[in-house]
């Protein structure tokens, strides 16, 4: 059963993002070409210019970021963020390996955003704050560090249906029983997804002039092992279920799963899965 105590759920948080960090890793180039549309938006949506300073929340392997580090030069600093020293330091080689040096590397918490405040002329976060345990307290910390005029980006998930490229996996352990659902009041990947949630949550903490757009997006993977693997590498809570199956258990679900990604499976056996993010624009 998950924790309930708050301070304990963002420890269990916490350990489980630096436990993920190195699949994150191995799947980064991955990550970054899925999301490369996302990350676009977000960063157009905020307007950069060179001098500029950008604070990344839960950063992970960092590329949204890295995109808006390449326009705030010269002179400007990205400093990019995560919760997990683990995430960070995948971050770190992904930035060097770009020859990306404007950039300082923090371990900050969504909630206390150990800055100054208007320290920052815009805030990039994608699919982190929908994860935090107080979303309302992250949200005015992502006002408090903005300067006056400032601008923020965000990105959640839309509504389950929308997203196949995750629910296709979490729901076969779910069916079978090896797998319990997530509560749409526990902090999640969907806990923002309601209609206008985004919306109110961003203007009750103070920001101006919110916009919410939808970015569709589609993971594909060359068939159904691939999928399972990546799966297994970048979820903690998926891999936890489906390594307490026995090898029986673990065939059956693989069975549930192809019969689930069936809708988007080619002749060949590869797989076209969609996604969908909100994103939200607001100004400080």
């Amino acid at each position: 059963m998950p924790p309930t105590d708050p301070d304990e759920q963002r420890a269990a948080s916490r350990e489980t993002w630096e436990q993920a960090a190195a699949g994150w890793g191995r799947l980064a180039g991955r990550v970054r070409d899925w999301g490369m549309g996302l990350s676009a938006t977000m960063v157009d949506a905020l307007a950069l210019a060179p001098g500029q300073r950008v604070l990344e929340l839960a950063a992970g392997p960092g590329d949204t970021g890295f995109m808006a580090a390449e326009l705030i030069a010269p002179g400007g600093t990205l400093i990019c963020s995560d919760g997990a020293e683990a995430m960070l330091e995948v971050a770190r080689e992904r930035a060097a390996s770009q020859g990306i040096s404007n950039v300082e590397f923090r371990q900050l918490e969504l909630e206390w955003i150990d800055l100054p405040t208007a320290d920052v002329d815009a805030v990039l976060c994608r699919w982190g704050i929908m994860l935090a345990v107080d979303s309302e307290a992250a949200a005015q910390e992502i006002r408090r560090v903005t300067r006056p005029g400032g601008r923020a980006a965000l990105a959640v998930w839309d509504e389950p249906a929308r997203n196949p490229w995750t629910t296709v996996a979490a729901d076969a352990l779910t069916e079978l029983g090896f797998l319990a659902p997530v509560s749409p009041d526990e902090p999640g990947m969907f806990k923002l997804a309601g209609d206008g949630v985004l919306r109110e949550l961003l203007e009750s903490a103070g920001l101006l002039e919110v916009e919410v757009t939808t970015v569709a997006m589609e993971r594909r993977c060359d068939g159904i092992d691939q999928y399972l693997a990546e799966t297994l590498a970048m979820s903690t809570r998926f891999r936890a279920g489906y390594h307490a199956l026995d090898f029986d258990q673990q065939r059956a679900m693989k069975r549930l799963l192809t019969r689930r990604a069936r809708p988007f499976t080619a002749a060949d056996g590869s797989l076209t899965l969609p996604g969908s993010s909100l994103v939200a624009r607001a100004s400080a």
